[in-house]
């Protein structure tokens, strides 16, 4: 049964008010209706309407809050008139009513900056706040009369209730790091680089990095598509972090780093790729002692020895490393390998553990008569390890030993593949051959158009709707594959369609190296037996995926070990969420979020970006600045750097197409 007293929340009007329970309307959206486990909301306002859960809410204490909250956030950004000093006014209008002293001229005053605020304010932000308030002052018209009529103070407007709000857009919330995008895209566009990656760095440490490899599903949410083209929101990001070390600056940290405390507490990591690193990061600068335990000799984990060099040059991503490092309460320690027997002595030292070991074991394609021991069959992950650890830290010997003038045929369809056949081609391979069960769309679903584009021009085959089969040896050496053809049958019933084997459509691959690339898994040896530990369906750790403790507690998991393969940029969300949960943990003994942790999970769950808007106000057709990349002949026999980045007129070019599309959404509690 609804619980929705009343909405307008994205034109979906439903008043249940004096109608009896069972005939209550149901809305179509996943709004707030408890805060927390241990708190009801009583009422959701935003961007795009007002939901009243409560039927003794005061709506215009809720209003004359909702507008405060703008005017707190309008003196940050003073950009336009509109904005700026009409929210002070509805603030003043609005408050003057609540507190008894308002007439209905200033209804009709409220009425008439809201218009004008939508209008002609320059961003989003100015042009929404004004469409939840005007749609209280019409639904709750009498809550509003009575104020004025009586002389009298809304009926909450002396209490105690908590008015919650957040600032949001919906690049923002589809990012799993919640940075602050519009800003550090402002900051590239007003050439202030180092304000740009002070907004990148409140939540995201790893610009360098994921200013370079990440699959940006900020883009898929930027609101510019519903007009022409996503915003490069991803190749932006870079410019903050890149001016930092190309002008040699010291360390730009998004607040001072607090001086080691000398309280005793201290938290353990175990892993120093991208989530153990992130999450030493935030602990780092609140002057917690943190310990980061690493198996591998380097720090980086699977970006460092996993991610080519030629997409993410290892002497940039040392920069992020040196960044967590410099912190005087960071400690590391290399070739440091974590068994159950060590774990225990961590656990029994430290005050909280995080495990953020990443997923090193690579999964088989589940082929008949699939053997390690076959001479040419090798784990995507142990054949990247040897590649990079070569070409970044010369460690080994190359890979080009192996590969060159070889036929090699890898299986997959994640980044994971397209690093391990880009390598191939630039190690020498004549042939390199890509098997994926599903179709090209899917494939860059998984990974990127960029990527996909490129490995295309470098001369990788990809064969989709096909699968492997049985893997044919001499004497242990591998010959040739058996490999099954597919097509898309439509289900009858509308469902998702069915991949179906072809008869006779079998074929056969000769090839010297079978790679398999379908997915990793976690060792989780490293767990003592008698903790039982809860794990995933998948054989990962798991956690609520709110505060990421584990079903020990005091032990926590970020990143791959909690989720499976995941993206540099989810697994750097997960580590700053459980940074902030641990570093409350280890004094209170209490897991908790903070209220701006709550609001991003119930923004996530309503969804910020909705594709079916119409944008208007803004000039359509501007096209999408595209960065300069090697060509294909200078790129596929080395290492070097594909993507080249924006010049500084393209940069600002680009930043000016984005519409700074802030929104604030509040709770009443």
């Amino acid at each position: 049964m609804s619980q929705i007293l009343f909405s307008t929340w994205q034109g979906e009007l439903i008043d249940n008010r004096n109608k009896p329970k069972e005939e209550w309307a149901e809305t179509g959206f996943k709004l707030p209706l408890e805060y927390d486990s241990d708190t009801p909301s009583r009422a959701f306002i935003g961007w795009d309407g007002v939901a009243i859960f409560d039927e003794n809410i005061d709506a215009v204490k809720l209003a004359t809050e909702y507008a405060a909250q703008y005017q707190i956030y309008s003196e940050a950004c003073g950009r336009c008139a509109p904005g700026r000093w009409g929210g002070r006014i509805l603030f003043d209008l609005l408050d003057k009513i609540a507190r008894g002293e308002g007439s209905f001229d200033d209804i009709e005053h409220l009425s008439e900056v809201s218009k004008t605020m939508m209008n002609t304010s320059k961003c989003e932000i100015g042009r929404t706040v004004p469409k939840p308030i005007l749609d209280l002052m019409e639904h709750y018209k009498e809550q509003f009369d009575k104020c004025i009529l009586e002389q009298t103070k809304s009926h909450h407007y002396d209490n105690d209730n908590k008015y919650i709000a957040k600032i949001t857009a919906p690049c923002m919330d589809m990012c799993p790091t919640h940075v602050d995008i519009p800003a550090y895209i402002e900051g590239v566009r007003d050439m202030e680089f180092t304000s740009s990656l002070a907004a990148t760095r409140q939540t995201m440490p790893l610009a360098h990095t994921c200013g370079r490899v990440c699959p940006h599903p900020c883009e898929d949410a930027c609101r510019r598509t519903n007009l022409d083209e996503p915003i490069s929101i991803m190749e932006l990001k870079r410019l903050g972090a890149d001016y930092e070390t190309d002008h040699h600056l010291e360390w730009f940290h998004p607040t001072e780093p607090k001086p080691p405390r000398n309280d005793g507490k201290k938290v353990a990591i175990i892993g120093a790729g991208p989530a153990g690193l992130t999450a030493a990061y935030y602990l780092g600068l609140e002057g917690i002692q943190v310990d980061i335990f690493e198996e591998l000799p380097v720090l980086g984990g699977e970006v460092a020895v996993g991610v080519p060099q030629y997409r993410m040059p290892i002497e940039k991503y040392n920069k992020d490393i040196e960044l967590v490092t410099s912190l005087p309460s960071v400690t590391v320690y290399t070739n440091h390998r974590v068994d159950a027997q060590r774990l225990k002595e961590i656990d029994a030292e430290y005050d909280a553990t995080l495990l953020a070991f990443g997923t090193r074991l690579s999964k088989q394609v589940r082929a008949k008569n699939e053997r390690e021991e076959i001479k040419g069959y090798w784990g995507a992950i142990s054949m990247l390890d040897k590649v990079n650890l070569w070409h970044k830290y010369r460690i080994g010997s190359p890979a080009s030993e192996d590969l060159k003038d070889k036929t090699v045929v890898c299986v997959g369809g994640g980044f994971t593949s397209m690093d391990v056949v880009r390598c191939s081609i630039r190690e020498g391979a004549k042939k390199v051959i890509m098997l994926y069960r599903r179709d090209e769309k899917t494939i860059i679903r998984n990974t990127t158009y960029e990527e996909y584009h490129e490995a295309v021009e470098e001369g990788v085959e990809f064969i989709f709707h096909s699968a492997v089969e049985e893997i044919i040896d001499e004497n242990d050496v591998l010959k040739k594959l058996k490999v099954n053809k597919f097509e898309l049958v439509p289900d009858p019933n509308g469902g998702r369609p069915q991949l179906v084997k072809i008869e006779g459509g079998d074929f056969e691959i000769e090839c010297d190296f079978l790679i398999p690339a379908v997915s990793q898994s976690a060792d989780l040896q490293l767990l003592p037996e008698d903790w039982n530990i809860e794990l995933t369906s998948w054989n990962t750790l798991l956690t609520n995926g709110r505060d990421y403790m584990t079903s020990r507690p005091g032990l926590f998991a970020a990143g791959d070990c909690e989720y499976g393969p995941m993206t540099i940029v989810n697994a750097v969300g997960q580590a700053k969420r459980a940074a902030s949960v641990i570093s409350r943990y280890i004094y209170d003994g209490k897991v908790s979020l903070t209220d701006d942790e709550i609001m991003e999970d119930h923004l996530a769950k309503l969804k910020v970006y909705n594709k079916n808007e119409k944008i208007t106000g803004w000039m359509p057709g501007i096209p999408r600045e595209v960065s300069e990349k090697l060509s294909v002949d200078e790129r596929k026999t080395n290492n070097l750097e594909v993507n080249l980045g924006f010049t500084g007129e393209e940069a600002i070019a680009e930043a000016e197409r984005c519409m700074r599309c802030y929104y604030i959404a509040m709770v009443a509690v």
